[in-house]
């Protein structure tokens, strides 16, 4: 459950309610010493921040320094004005999952997932899929009513879609941990695309996630739903059991059978 939020605008807390103490890093091409320690105040008052007071100052690199300044801001945000799509699932426990596939679908939910394009980071992909998981939740392999594809890294667009569509999945994953110059963007709207021109996009729930990626950023590129950092496995599987199997009465007793 969502807290609501406060109806006047916020500022940030620090020692206490809307002092607006902020925190920020940079670095400076500078060697560590009074003067750098001045042009860090300052490039901080530059950013808005008032009474700066340089935390840290420590060389990274010859003739670089790291800088942690803390300082007070003025700017406030409103939330009553903030609308952001997001991803919303019922949350549910390992057992109700579990329990809604096999008695709405009757058989495994198939998800095929891959890192596309140039991209060789598979930490994402290997998260959500695999079965260690993530953070202590285990992945959709772990999970009796999935059957789970993990493609690895530098995966083509037409490889994915064609191993999904010969798997007849339900479920494409895509993970894009590689960002520069938007290319995760790029890949990601391009697979879309491929879908779309192959006639195949309305067969596939089709999720989009990486540490640049929100429900937002999926919706505009074309996909179903998006997930981004701190995004656990549980998270997925929930989405896609709503999206597949729908509403499902609650789990029965322990001391009744299950279907399998």
């Amino acid at each position: 459950m969502h807290p609501t939020p406060p109806a006047k605008p916020l500022r940030a807390y620090g020692d206490r309610e809307g002092d607006g103490m902020v925190q920020m890093s940079f670095v400076l091409q500078l060697t560590p010493g009074v003067r750098a320690r001045e042009a860090a105040k300052r490039f901080s008052e530059s950013h808005g921040l008032r009474e700066p007071i340089v935390a840290t100052m420590e060389l990274c690199a010859e003739g670089y320094t790291y800088f942690v300044v803390y300082g007070h801001s003025k700017h406030s945000v409103d939330v009553s004005q903030i609308d952001v799509p997001e991803v919303r699932t019922e949350a549910l426990t390992r057992e109700e999952i579990e329990h809604r596939i096999s008695t709405r679908l009757g058989r495994k939910i198939i998800v095929v997932g891959a890192c596309t394009g140039s991209d060789a980071h598979t930490v994402g992909i290997d998260a959500i899929l695999n079965y260690k998981g993530y953070a202590g939740d285990k992945g959709l392999e772990s999970y009796k009513g999935f059957e789970a594809y993990n493609l690895g890294a530098q995966v083509e667009n037409d490889q994915l879609l064609a191993r999904a569509r010969a798997l007849d999945a339900d479920a494409i994953l895509v993970s894009q941990v590689i960002t520069q110059r938007n290319c995760h963007k790029e890949n990601g709207q391009a697979l879309i695309e491929m879908a779309k021109k192959e006639g195949v996009r309305d067969d596939f729930v089709m999720l989009f996630g990486g540490p640049r990626v929100d429900h937002k950023l999926a919706l505009e590129l074309g996909f179903d739903a998006g997930f981004g950092p701190g995004t656990k496995p549980a998270d997925v599987a929930g989405y896609l059991v709503e999206k597949l199997c729908g509403l499902e009465p609650p789990l029965p007793p322990a001391s009744k059978p299950t279907a399998k």
